[in-house]
């Protein structure tokens, strides 16, 4: 049938009347309510609310179960394609577990975060997944008081990494990934590399440039500068241009610890005159889709964007949830943009 057509919204007593049942009857049934319904009432209530274009009220729902039928995804910038695969991997998650995902950007700003996620508590989530980049001093006091209100209200937090104090978390191996992307590029005859990294202080950032520093110095390389900005590709470009202006030999390798940032490393590199690939090597982590697209193409760490967002949503929705037991395995992918020497 199709839905009728009014001049103001359907309300939940309308259904209730067209179905032929009580008022409680078609609010558990369309509220989300534990208690259970006889089918017959549940089938001719859902068939009203098709029939009168009724839409269910959010508030009502998490009254009636305690949380709402939403997930709250918390990113850095979503025009970042390292938070748009992740992004993916929660919503399909989200839309197999019939929830309905939001997303709020911080621009890892932490009074930001935490005024998210005050707004975020009058929805009352099923959960709230913190994907941004996290800093070291940003610990559990930074944001306890929003965290323990949250759970309060029944709505769980997960994050990407540490650095939000005690809440569930799902960890990618940054160290190891980098370590053996220092190590491929060692082996491949490079011996002078620059990094350039996100601010001190920056788990994810410190992370991958601690890695690539012991594994590039394990299999005889040293790095020469390591330059700090931001994770953009913007900060890319700009401490690119900084390493250039103090001089970079032919043969160095770059390391920007995102991809984002080793493409704006190679833009300016090219503004510059420099040949990336034959005169300067540059290497990023994540594998987004653009790693492969530019050119020449960029060697990577490839991460399981997807797969980590999807772990993410199984860390929220999941009482029996294990850290670690999904495997998110990392690869290391040589490209173009590092020929062997």
């Amino acid at each position: 049938m199709r839905a009728s057509t009014r001049s103001s919204p359907a309300t939940l007593d309308d259904v209730a009347q067209r179905a032929g049942v009580s008022l409680a009857t078609a609010s558990r049934v369309l509220n989300g309510s534990n208690r259970r319904v006889a089918e017959s009432y549940r089938v001719r209530v859902e068939a009203a609310a098709v029939q009168l274009g009724y839409a269910a009220n959010v508030a009502a729902q998490a009254t009636a179960k305690g949380t709402s039928a939403v997930i709250a995804l918390l990113v850095a910038d979503i025009a970042d394609p390292y938070f748009g695969q992740i992004a993916a991997g929660v919503a399909r998650g989200a839309d197999e577990a019939g929830l309905v995902m939001t997303i709020g950007i911080t621009q890892r700003d932490v009074e930001r975060e935490r005024g998210i996620l005050r707004a975020l508590r009058g929805q009352r989530p099923r959960g709230v997944i913190l994907a941004a980049s996290r800093a070291t001093s940003h610990d559990s006091t930074a944001l306890a008081d929003e965290l323990t209100a949250l759970a309060g209200i029944g709505g769980r937090v997960v994050a990407l990494g540490g650095g939000a104090g005690p809440v569930r978390s799902v960890r990618v191996d940054n160290r190891g990934g980098a370590y053996a992307l220092g190590a491929a590029l060692a082996r491949g005859g490079y011996r002078e590399s620059i990094v350039l990294a996100a601010a001190e202080g920056v788990v994810t950032s410190d992370e991958r440039v601690a890695g690539f520093t012991d594994g590039f110095g394990h299999f005889g390389g040293r790095v020469r500068r390591l330059l700090r900005g931001a994770f953009t590709r913007e900060s890319g470009a700009e401490l690119m241009t900084a390493a250039l202006e103090e001089g970079v030999p032919r043969g160095t390798v770059v390391f920007g610890v995102s991809d984002v940032v080793a493409i704006g490393a190679m833009s300016s590199a090219r503004t510059a005159g420099r040949a990336v690939g034959a005169d300067i090597a540059i290497a990023g982590f994540d594998d987004v889709p653009s790693a492969e697209d530019v050119s020449p193409s960029l060697t990577t760490v490839r991460v399981p964007l997807e797969r980590v967002g999807l772990e993410a949503l199984r860390a929220v929705l999941d009482d029996d949830w294990v850290p670690g037991r999904a495997e998110l395995r990392l690869e290391v992918i040589l490209r173009a943009s590092t020929p062997l020497r």
